[in-house]
C-alpha cells in the first residue's frame, strides 16, 4: 500500500561528530512541539541512546532510519507515514554528513530532505563560510536549505558568519554557548535518558535558547513517498518472551518489540538487576546495555542467574546481544579491573578493554534470512567456546563470532529484527541452526 505525505522537514547533520547536532535536534523537537506541533523525529543509523532523548523531546516514537540496515523501502515508507500526520519531520544524522557507507548524505539524496548541518563556530570566523560552502558543493544531489551555527560567542560573532556564508545560502541561528545544550556522555555515546533527572527541563531550556536564535520557523514542506510493507507471518503466536529492560539492558529498537508483537508473540519485561525470577516464558532476550556499570548488582543477585541458567539447562531459546553475551559469561570485568560473577552459559571472560573493539554493520546469514544489524562494543570475550558461525561485513569479510549453546544464541551483534522475520522466528522458537 502506498503512503504519501507533504511537511516540513529537515536532516539535521554536521560536518563532523561533536558539532551538537544532537542537542541541537533534541531542542528543535521541543521548541516546535511546544508551539503546540506533532513533531516526528527519526535518528540516521543503529544508534541507540540519541532516540531516547528524542522521544522525550519530541514526546513521539523515534525510529532508525539506514539504507542498509533497516532497508531503504522502509526508510521511505516510515518518513512518508510521518509526514502524512505530522506538522514537522526531522532526522537526526550520524557523524558528517558524508562520513561512513552508507553516509547520512545517501538519505539525504533517496528522499530529496534538504540537510541543514550543525557548525561549531567557536573560534572560527570566515573558514565557517568556507566550510558551508564546500559541504553544500560536494555532491550535486545533496542540497542544503542553510546552516546552523552552534557554540557562537556573542550577537556580533553570528552576525560575522553571517556574513560570510556564499550567496543564497541563509544562517538559520546562531546558537550561543549554554551549559544546558551539553549532555553528559560515556564510552557507547549520551547518558541514558532516563538517567538524566532533569531532562525535561533541560528540553525547554534548549528550546528557549533556540528561539531566541531564530530558529522557530518551520523549514520548507517536503512531500515524501514509500510503500507500507505487508503483515509479517504469525510465525510467534502465543510465544512468551522474557526481555531484560533496566538500567543494565536498555538497547531495543522500538520497531524490534513491534515485529515481535506483529508476529503474535508477548513481551514480558523484567529486570535483572531487582528481579529474582523470570517471568513465565518459552524464549528469554537480552539485549545490549550497560551491564560493565552495574556488575556488581547483577553478580549479587544469584536468584536471578540461577533462574538464567535453569532456562538454559532446560535447552529453552536464549538470544543474548553484546551486553546480554557478557551477562552469559563466566565473569565480568569492569572498567576497575574487578571480575564479577555472571551466569556462566558462556565459559570464559567479558572484560572491558578501554577502546573500542567493534564497529560497524554487519549481516548474519541464517536459514530463515539475512538478518541485518550492527556491532558496537569496548570489551571482549575470552573464550575456550568454538563459534558457531560468524557475522559479515558489507564487503563479506567474517566479523563477530555467534555462539550457540543448547537453545543459546549469543554474539556481540545487535539485530535489526524486521530485515529477517523468519530468522527472528527461528530463533526464539529454539530452531535457528
Amino acid at each position: 500500500m502506498s503512503v504519501r505525505g507533504s511537511a516540513p522537514a529537515a536532516l539535521i547533520s554536521a560536518p563532523g561528530s561533536g558539532q551538537g547536532k544532537s542537542m541541537i535536534t533534541a531542542g528543535l523537537a521541543r521548541l516546535h512541539r511546544n508551539a503546540g506541533r506533532r513533531v516526528r523525529v527519526f535518528k540516521f543509523g543503529p544508534d541507540y541512546l540519541d532516540p531516547m532523548v528524542l522521544e522525550q523531546a519530541s514526546g513521539a516514537p523515534v525510529y532508525q532510519l539506514h539504507p542498509w540496515m533497516t532497508g531503504e523501502a522502509e526508510c521511505r515508507w516510515r518518513l512518508a507515514e510521518a509526514a502524512a500526520e505530522a506538522d514537522l519531520v526531522l532526522v537526526e544524522g550520524a557523524m558528517g554528513l558524508f562520513d561512513g557507507d552508507p553516509a547520512t548524505a545517501e538519505l539525504a539524496a533517496m528522499t530529496d530532505l534538504p540537510a541543514v548541518p550543525v557548525i561549531d563556530a567557536s573560534g572560527m570566523a570566515q573558514t565557517f563560510g568556507a566550510l558551508a560552502l564546500g559541504m553544500d558543493r560536494y555532491r550535486g544531489d545533496v542540497r542544503l536549505s542553510g546552516v546552523i551555527a552552534n557554540r557562537t560567542g556573542s550577537p556580533g560573532h553570528g552576525r560575522m558568519l553571517a556574513a560570510s556564508l556564499p550567496e543564497g545560502m541563509p544562517l538559520i541561528g546562531a546558537v550561543p554557548r549554554h551549559e544546558a545544550l551539553s549532555i553528559p556522555d560515556r564510552h557507547l555515546g549520551l547518558v541514558q535518558a532516563g538517567e538524566i533527572v532533569d531532562l525535561d527541563e533541560r528540553l525547554d531550556t534548549i528550546a528557549g535558547v533556540l528561539g531566541e536564535a531564530g530558529l522557530d520557523t518551520l523549514p520548507a514542506t517536503v512531500t515524501l513517498e514509500g510503500e507500507r510493507p505487508a503483515p509479517p507471518p504469525q510465525r510467534l503466536e502465543g510465544v512468551r518472551i522474557a526481555l531484560a529492560r533496566d538500567d543494565a539492558f536498555a538497547f531495543v529498537y522500538r520497531a524490534n518489540l513491534e515485529l515481535l508483537a506483529a508476529m503474535g508473540a508477548e513481551v514480558r519485561e523484567f529486570s535483572p538487576l531487582t528481579d529474582t525470577t523470570l517471568p513465565e516464558c518459552d524464549a528469554l532476550w537480552l539485549p545490549g546495555g550497560y551491564p560493565e556499570l552495574h556488575a556488581a548488582r547483577l553478580a549479587a543477585n544469584t536468584a536471578m542467574r540461577e533462574a538464567v541458567q535453569a532456562h538454559h539447562a532446560a535447552g529453552r531459546p536464549i538470544l543474548a546481544e553484546c551486553g546480554g553475551l557478557m551477562y552469559c559469561a563466566e565473569q565480568l570485568v569492569d572498567a576497575d579491573g574487578k571480575a564479577h560473577e555472571m551466569c556462566a552459559l558462556v565459559p570464559g571472560t567479558a572484560a572491558m578493554a578501554g577502546r573500542l573493539k567493534g564497529l560497524g554493520v554487519q549481516a548474519l546469514d541464517l536459514p530463515g534470512g539475512e538478518l541485518r544489524g550492527h556491532t558496537f562494543h569496548h570489551s571482549a570475550l575470552d573464550t575456550p567456546l568454538e563459534p558457531a558461525t560468524h557475522t559479515r561485513r558489507r564487503g563479506g569479510s567474517p566479523a563477530e563470532a555467534v555462539y550457540r549453546s543448547r537453545g543459546l544464541t549469543a554474539s556481540y551483534f545487535h539485530a535489526y529484527f524486521p530485515t529477517a522475520p523468519q530468522a527472528v522466528a527461528d530463533l526464539f522458537r529454539g530452531n535457528g541452526d
